[in-house]
């Protein structure tokens, strides 16, 4: 790759980092904030401290993370540290951007609005910076922390900061916000896991059949999609057989179906769909010999 490529390609990756962060505060100054919803995470603490204290929310969010960032640095290393630095500074920036842009603006009343527009801008925000390979940092790096030195699991700690974060609001909220809070972390949670594999999934088939050599030839030849001959053997009748695997887009799923069927009706057909595929013909392009 060429110096000036490489160039280009850091500095969109850290714009979209930015756009990230910046999705993330539109959603909150819009949506969570002015409805008084709760949450998890960072802000979630910044929204405690702020009730019981006074403080200012971008500005306590901004020097919490710069904290986390040191202990991050010292603890997990420095190539973590610049994957988080982006976003130490981008996310507190941001929200008090838009807060001295809109002010006191309310797009709506209605909570359950607020909870579902807060949890697919916090979301898709958080989805477009972990893409980009980078970390949001804040209250990331505790259980990460937790994990290197007591083999905490990062998803329990993580299930337990939000909970305890989410009982320190619930002290001074009416039940409906609460209600509304979990469901908002739900929202966000499923938004982010199915953004992150947005545009990435496939369709795994696996054939077993009398006819392998026909339908290998089939697939390459009328699909242009790879194939892999597998051993295999039959549990019944304990026979040395073969195996058809092949990863295709979702689009053509009909279409091999029909081709396979076309070719042995009697064909046993698995269908199961994969998280991510790299190689050629996906991630890099086809070679042809």
């Amino acid at each position: 790759m060429h110096k000036k490529d490489s160039i280009f390609l850091k500095i969109m990756s850290v714009l979209v980092v930015i756009l990230g962060n910046m999705v993330y505060a539109l959603g909150l100054k819009l949506f969570l904030l002015p409805s008084g919803l709760i949450t998890g995470g960072t802000t979630g603490i910044a929204l405690a401290v702020k009730h019981y204290t006074g403080f200012n929310i971008s500005g306590f969010i901004l020097l919490f993370n710069i904290a986390m960032l040191i202990v991050g640095f010292f603890v997990l290393g420095k190539k973590f540290a610049l994957t988080t630095i982006i976003s130490t500074f981008a996310y507190p920036l941001s929200l008090d951007f838009f807060n001295r842009i809109f002010e006191d603006l309310v797009l709506t009343d209605n909570l359950l609005l607020c909870t579902l527009f807060s949890g697919l801008a916090v979301g898709s925000g958080l989805a477009i910076v972990l893409r980009s390979g980078a970390s949001t940092g804040g209250m990331d790096i505790p259980p990460l922390v937790l994990n290197k030195f007591f083999r905490i699991p990062v998803s329990v700690s993580l299930y337990v900061f939000d909970f305890t974060i989410l009982l320190c609001q619930a002290a001074y909220n009416p039940v409906d916000n609460v209600l509304y809070g979990i469901l908002l972390i739900m929202t966000y949670t499923l938004v982010l896991d199915k953004l992150l594999v947005f545009g990435t999934t496939r369709i795994e088939v696996k054939v077993l059949s009398n006819e392998h050599e026909k339908i290998r030839q089939a697939i390459i030849q009328e699909m242009d999609r790879g194939v892999t001959v597998l051993s295999a053997r039959s549990g019944y009748m304990d026979e040395p057989t073969q195996m058809v695997f092949s990863v295709i887009s979702n689009r053509e799923l009909p279409k091999i179906e029909k081709l396979i069927r076309s070719i042995d009706p009697e064909s046993f057909i698995v269908v199961s769909h994969v998280s991510e595929v790299h190689g050629h013909g996906f991630s890099l392009e086809k070679k042809y010999k």
